[in-house]
């Protein structure tokens, strides 16, 4: 017997056979990322994406579609992790709206909500790139409508979305030039293949090997232990003034205090430093040259607030707030020390969800939050925060942890949010970052070629040297940074940046850039031995 009604008992069905499909085939999807950096997959974030729909759904016996597209597109809303993950959000949202509020749908029905699904998930991405997952729901849609024009049969719909999948996917390396040059299809486009798959073997009745397999646990905003002594103030100015010592005003400064930052150059020297004693660092200071923009923070006062300290002093809220997305217990520390408010844990490897993300603005002491991806597969992700939130909340683009320190820097406890907002959204621009890492597949992309295992250096999200070394690459990079430009670079060591390495690195930027300030710092971030903020 032909299916032709769509209620939300079948519509449940049929995501349990995608996520059971996709679940088997992840490593596949992971696998077609033409980029060879290894940070979070494309296969991983469209399942916990789709984990995220179906749990909403799980223990949910309802035979109202609506009510059950409408679960399903906020869990997967909620869990979107990822640029894939939030558009495959979307392409729920736009299904639930084109179901509307019918209790269930026959074939035109549903071949409408797949079109209004692929609608949606177009408007939802400033700039649409064709040959991507977006191509590939338009023409699945698409294949839907036209079959429901002749049958009524939900199957035969579902098979025509698929077959016209099928086709897009295997068009996109001719759409995009990247792919052809990896010699792979879209993987996000491959992905939606395979959700579409599970669909029609689920609504046929085929039985699935694997149901649930669990990717990995919601990273979580961390809560932060204080110190015995407490945390001390934290202090910030700008030295201003004509041939300033910078080495020794760094060392001075770190001499008297903890998580230090000093950069800047010989006309003025921007200071970030804890202390337990802020007058003595400040009388220094003022001996060198004159003081603008000073600001001392009592943290310990701050952390009470923000753990809910009670007894020892009553919860207010803030001006405003910041949160931020971290890898790395070094960068952690690093963006708790320039005032963030809360640091969301992900990036590499595993993208915060949007719910992540949202928990942590909730948690914060202020209806107003500036929120901070820090990575440029999470933007997405953090876009969607602000409609979800009932506070006022806006996103800095940050597309790495150096701009997101560079926001940070021009961060005005005294401005309002969109003041804020717009001074650090225009300080991203005043940073390269370089990452290196290791290839974890060959490829070529744009004009490089890249063999698996080798060391590669990003400039600004782009491939542009390999090399046998951390060091070799991080020259190699850098000598495509103009010398005159360049006033300060920081290095932030991962966990596979080996001790004595570290330094070499340092001297050998020092070298290539001698009238430059060059720090050292421990970002402890994973898979990235050593991350560069050259401004």
């Amino acid at each position: 017997m032909p299916l032709t009604d769509c209620d939300g008992r079948l519509f449940k069905e049929a995501l349990l056979g995608s996520l059971a499909w996709l679940t088997l085939n992840r490593d596949e999807v992971d696998a077609l990322n033409v980029f060879p950096v290894p940070d979070g997959d494309t296969g991983t974030n469209m399942l916990l994406t789709l984990q995220s729909a179906v749990e909403d759904i799980r223990n949910l016996d309802e035979a109202d579609l609506s009510l059950m597209a409408k679960r399903a597109a906020h869990g997967a809303l909620m869990g979107a992790r990822g640029n894939s993950g939030v558009i495959l959000s979307q392409i729920f949202r736009g299904f639930a709206a084109g179901v509307g509020s019918k209790a269930s749908v026959d074939a035109r029905g549903l071949a409408a909500a797949f079109s209004e699904g692929a609608t949606v998930a177009y408007r939802a991405v400033i700039k649409p790139t064709e040959g991507t997952m977006l191509t590939v729901a338009r023409e699945a849609a698409a294949g839907a409508c036209e079959m429901a024009n002749s049958s009524a049969d939900l199957t035969e719909v579902v098979r025509a979305a698929l077959e016209a999948a099928q086709v897009a996917v295997e068009k996109t390396p001719d759409q995009l030039d990247v792919l052809k040059q990896a010699g792979v299809v879209d993987s996000g486009g491959y992905g939606l293949q395979l959700i579409l798959e599970g669909f029609l073997k689920r609504m046929r009745g085929e039985a699935l090997a694997a149901f649930e397999r669990p990717v990995a646990q919601h990273a979580r905003p961390q809560q932060v232990a204080a110190p015995e002594a407490g945390w001390g103030y934290c202090t910030e100015f700008i030295i201003n003034g004509d041939s300033l010592p910078v080495e020794a005003v760094r060392t001075e400064i770190q001499r008297r205090g903890e998580s230090a930052l000093v950069v800047g150059d010989e006309s003025a020297i921007k200071v970030h430093v804890h202390t337990h004693e802020p007058a003595d660092v400040i009388s220094y200071a003022s001996g060198v040259g004159k003081l603008s923009r000073l600001k001392v923070d009592d943290m310990s006062a701050q952390h009470h607030r923000l753990q809910g300290d009670v007894a020892r002093r009553p919860a207010s809220l803030k001006h405003l707030a910041v949160v931020a997305v971290a890898n790395g217990e070094g960068f952690r520390r690093i963006l708790e020390s320039l005032g963030v408010d809360s640091v969301v844990s992900g990036g590499t490897t595993m993208n915060p969800s949007t719910e992540d993300m949202l928990s942590a603005v909730e948690s914060v002491p202020s209806n107003d939050v500036l929120l901070l991806p820090n990575n440029a597969n999470t933007i997405m992700a953090a876009q969607q925060v602000p409609e979800l939130s009932k506070k006022r909340v806006r996103v800095v683009p940050s597309r790495s942890l150096p701009q997101g320190i560079a926001a940070l820097f021009a961060f005005d406890f005294s401005a309002d949010l969109e003041e804020n907002a717009n001074a650090m959204t225009h300080a991203l621009n005043e940073v390269k970052t370089i990452e290196v890492t290791r290839a974890v597949r060959a490829t070529a992309m744009d004009g490089v070629e890249v063999k698996e295992g080798d060391v590669i250096g990003l400039l600004n999200d782009r491939i542009v040297a390999t090399g046998p070394s951390h060091e070799s690459v991080v020259s190699s990079v850098l000598n495509q940074v103009p010398l005159e430009t360049v006033r300060t670079v920081t290095v932030y060591a991962g966990t596979d940046a080996p001790d004595d390495e570290r330094e070499s690195v340092r001297a050998s930027i020092v070298r290539r850039f001698p009238n430059a300030s060059v720090e050292l710092q421990s970002g402890d971030q994973a898979l990235y031995p050593y991350i560069v903020a050259v401004e």
